[in-house]
């Protein structure tokens, strides 16, 4: 058995190394199959679908929000990996009775490298999770820059939705150069008007394809609604946390080739 300290100071007891493991998190869960873990992913939920051909082996355990507690019950897992953001503190206040509850907290791009070397640490991937780290660094460094266009990141509506401040997503566009006019708003993922977007300023809107699924036919009446504005649909699985990175800076750089 060993112990541990989560990354919002929990403490937990569990075997280790964890042979059976049971992710709530999808880029967690496409991170800790880059580390070698397709043997001891047990569970995982119905929105962990990457890597495609390795997560159809492990249990669908329900949804990020809605778990199938019955379902894990049969797998008896020795180690469950959770976010904060991703799951309910009731989800996680339920599981803690019976199994040990590992929860990430992931705000920022820089936040990525503690998720490898904690993932590396209570899983027995040390050496993988650090190859990785020096290459998400690598990546990192390659991505575009945008010279302080003004941009929202669209993720609902009916009410719309947005990406605000202290969230990873706003980070990476931090990082990429881009101005979030929607950060001074209260909330990590405030609702907003027309009239809010109209009084933005904004060069460019970004309607993802996640978790509202933004289509190309979404184009044309944001962009009757604010002339002079380019919305534009991104692929919302990009801007996932973890190992994803490495797969997202060549794609960032082909979709704002022209900025």
């Amino acid at each position: 058995m060993r112990k541990t300290i989560d990354q919002i100071g929990r403490h937990l007891q569990y075997t280790f190394p964890p042979k059976k493991i049971i992710s709530l998190a999808p880029a967690l869960t496409e991170t800790m199959y880059d580390l070698g873990l397709e043997e001891e992913i047990v569970g995982r939920t119905r929105f962990c679908i990457h890597p495609h051909d390795k997560v159809k082996h492990a249990v669908n355990i329900g949804g990020t929000k809605d778990i199938k507690i019955d379902r894990i019950h049969k797998l008896n897992p020795d180690l469950i990996i959770s976010e904060k953001e991703e799951n309910t503190k009731e989800i996680v206040e339920e599981l803690e009775k019976h199994y040990p509850v590992y929860v990430f907290e992931v705000q920022t791009v820089t936040d990525v490298f503690g998720v490898m070397t904690d993932l590396g640490q209570i899983t027995n991937r040390n050496e993988q999770a650090q190859s990785r780290i020096k290459d998400i660094k690598k990546s990192i460094e390659n991505l575009p820059h945008a010279q302080g266009k003004r941009v929202a990141y669209v993720i609902w509506k009916r009410p719309y939705m947005v990406v605000g401040k202290n969230t990873y997503i706003q980070s990476l566009l931090e990082q990429m150069g881009f101005i979030n006019p929607f950060t001074s708003y209260e909330g990590r993922y405030p609702e907003v008007t027309e009239m809010d977007l109209k009084e933005a300023n904004l060069d460019y809107l970004f309607l993802a394809t996640e978790p509202y699924p933004f289509r190309e036919k979404d184009i044309t009446p944001m962009a009757e609604l604010l002339p002079g504005v380019q919305p534009m649909i991104v692929d919302g699985e990009m801007f996932w946390y973890g190992v994803k990175i490495i797969e997202a800076v060549p794609y960032f750089n082909r979709l704002f080739s022209h900025l």
